[in-house]
């Protein structure tokens, strides 16, 4: 919302990744030394970091907030909650996790959702590139996670969260030195580029930290599921977005299915969460 907000303010997709990369990095960097989130970390789990944000994760919010620009809020919030079920199904092919009737279910329930999602915007005029950026955005972010799973298990997620934005700034500084980031837009946009690093990035990722403390990550990630539910409500409220009764239908029915995968499983009476922006089994704000 805040991202819409800023557009409208004429603030560019490359001014808002740079200033809500460098505003959120520098901040949990700093909250991480605080800490002491960084004592002791490996060079290779440093460089493992920094090099998720410089290509995972600034490709993954590129895409989102490219889609942002041209589509409605409410559908790319749908769309990128696709991510866990892309998760589930890579797993499975690659044999890191095993298949089973609730994850069958799962993703018919979810392609189904989509589906409709899908056929109740394409049945007027669309952004056919804003759609193409918006089902991009969560297939570069299940590499993500999957590369990110295997390579940072034993990283502090603060840690990994900052060195993870550090990185991305990077990437967007670079991008930004050569194709020439304008920051000449009107004042306000500033006041929405602010809240975008520090509410929507920086408070969301330390509350979501700290209510896991309290109630376990099980808990956690099925609360987080209402994530595009606040966002399509927003939207509705600031911008007027409407959803029409088949993408309601649709979208209730991709929100379940993430639903059925999160859900802890009978036998162990836990769950494996899947998010991240560093980190996926501390589960993070996904964009």
């Amino acid at each position: 919302m805040f991202g819409k907000l800023a557009y409208d303010a004429g603030v560019s997709v490359d001014a808002l990744l740079l200033v809500r990369f460098g505003l959120s990095g520098g901040l949990l960097l700093t909250i991480a030394l605080a800490r002491g989130a960084l004592r002791n970390l490996p060079r290779r789990a440093v460089l493992t970091g920094l090099g998720m944000g410089v290509f995972g994760y600034a490709a993954q919010s590129g895409l989102y907030f490219s889609a942002l620009a041209r589509i409605d809020a409410s559908l790319v919030a749908l769309i990128l909650y696709l991510y866990p079920i892309l998760v589930m199904v890579t797993a499975i092919a690659l044999r890191r996790e095993r298949a089973s009737r609730r994850r069958v279910w799962a993703l018919a329930i979810a392609l189904l959702g989509i589906g409709l999602v899908l056929s109740g915007a394409l049945a007027g005029r669309f952004d056919w590139l804003g759609l193409l950026l918006a089902l991009g955005a969560p297939i570069v972010y299940t590499g993500y996670i999957l590369v990110g799973d295997s390579l940072t298990t034993d990283v502090p997620p603060l840690a990994l969260t900052a060195l993870v934005c550090i990185g991305a700034f990077g990437t967007f500084l670079v991008l930004g030195l050569f194709r020439g980031t304008d920051l000449n837009f009107a004042p306000i946009g500033w006041l929405w580029l602010a809240a975008v690093a520090l509410i929507s990035t920086v408070a969301a990722i330390l509350f979501f930290f700290a209510g896991m403390a309290r109630v376990g990550p099980s808990v956690a990630s099925i609360l987080s599921i209402f994530e595009p539910v606040v966002t399509v409500a927003s939207a509705a409220i600031v911008f007027g977005e409407q959803l029409t009764p088949t993408q309601w239908i649709g979208g209730a029915l991709v929100l379940s299915a993430v639903l059925i995968v999160q859900w802890p499983s009978s036998s162990t009476g836990r769950i494996r969460p899947l998010n991240a922006p560093g980190r996926t089994r501390e589960r993070t704000p996904a964009c």
